[in-house]
Parts: C-alpha cells; structure tokens; sequence
C-alpha cells in the first residue's frame, strides 16, 4: 500500500490538517489492539475524505465496510446539522470497540451503525444517496457500485477504496480473484455512462465516481 517515500508521506502529513485527538487514539488503539491495522484510512486519506465531504455537505452518507470506524468518523465531520452517515459492516467481533468510538464523538447522534450484510441492506435504503464510500470486501465491489448507483443523487459521489490493491493491479504475474476483480471492476466504471471518473493514487488508491447529472 505504500506508493510514497516515506520522508514525502511524513512531509505531506506535517502540512496537511491535524487529527483530532479522538482520530489520534482510535488510530493508536487500532494499531495496539485490532487485526490488521493497515485497513484504517489513516491521516492523510481521513483529511481527504473528511474534505470531500465537507465540500458537498451531504445529507446522506452511506458507508459498506465500517472496520473500527475511522473513516465513518471521517466523512461525518461534513454532514449538515441534520444528516446521516449509514455504515454497514459484517464484523461482528468490531462492535463493541468500533461502537466505543462513535460514542465518543461529538456527530454520535448522526452515525447509525448496522452490523449487516450490505448485499442484504442497501436496498432497503430509499432516501436518496449524496455520498458514498466503499470500502469492503473487494470481489463485491461491482455488486455494491451497481446496487448504490441509481440511489445516489446527480453531482453525488461514490468513493471507491483499495483500487490499487498495493499495485497488484498493473502486475501481470498477479492472478488472485482480488486483484482480477479490481481490474474488471475499474473497468467497469470506466465505461460506465452514468458517472465521471479520477483514480487518484492516494494510499492505496481512491476511484472517485461523479454521478452524471
């Protein structure tokens, strides 16, 4: 996952917005307690996403693939002062310490956390859609894009993580179903008529999708 010097990812992270002390801790109890830690976005995705979002003010957020929460803390801090952030994750063992907090944060009462199968749960969401992340199991991305598009509302966003997949994507002798089902999903979206595209190769690379209005 790391496509940067390490001096130049410092160096970004020293110019960029600080954490917030409870992002600071949830990074460093993730790291000391947590089961691959390198899945949180971490600082400089986190600003990123937390930026995105307040750039469009969503009034709906949804998230698949919650983790211990980082990026769901993240992508709140946009939300107007009426919104909601849906995560969804399958993570059973997580709730307690990604749930812990959620309630530490000042947006606690915007985060509805759903311990669900997405596949199962999206389409029971009606309201329409201002942004979403995704960030989940990546043999079912195309599934989740095609299950979310038509609910996100013209000039949303869909943010599409792990699209690099630690540059597996561009290696031939890389044949995993992971990796081949990035590429075909990449792809897909290129050639897909409802939405703009930037692959931006941040961390471990972010697809942003634009829906067309």
């Amino acid at each position: 996952m790391e496509f940067i010097d390490p001096a130049i990812d410092a160096y970004s992270k020293a110019f960029s917005e600080p954490e917030s002390d409870l992002l600071k801790r949830l990074d460093r109890e993730t790291h000391a307690q947590i089961l691959q830690p390198r899945m949180l976005s971490g600082h400089l995705q986190g600003r990123f996403l937390a930026l995105i979002s307040s750039l469009i003010q969503p009034k709906l957020i949804l998230e698949i693939g919650t983790y211990t929460g980082y990026s769901a803390l993240c992508l709140a801090e946009g939300l107007v002062s009426t919104g909601k952030l849906i995560t969804l994750d399958v993570n059973e063992e997580l709730e307690c310490f990604t749930r812990s907090f959620f309630d530490q944060s000042p947006l606690s009462s915007q985060i509805d956390y759903r311990i669900v199968d997405a596949k199962d749960e999206i389409p029971n969401i009606q309201e329409e859609i201002d942004l979403v992340f995704i960030d989940a199991d990546k043999r079912n991305y195309a599934l989740y894009f095609d299950l979310v598009v038509d609910k996100v509302r013209k000039g949303g966003l869909i943010i599409v993580d792990n699209v690099l997949w630690s540059g597996k994507v561009v290696d031939e002798s890389a044949k995993d179903k992971s990796t081949q089902a990035l590429r075909d999903f990449n792809l897909k979206c290129l050639h897909d008529q409802r939405v703009e595209n930037l692959l931006l190769p941040l961390r471990d690379g972010l697809l942003i999708l634009k829906k067309k209005g």
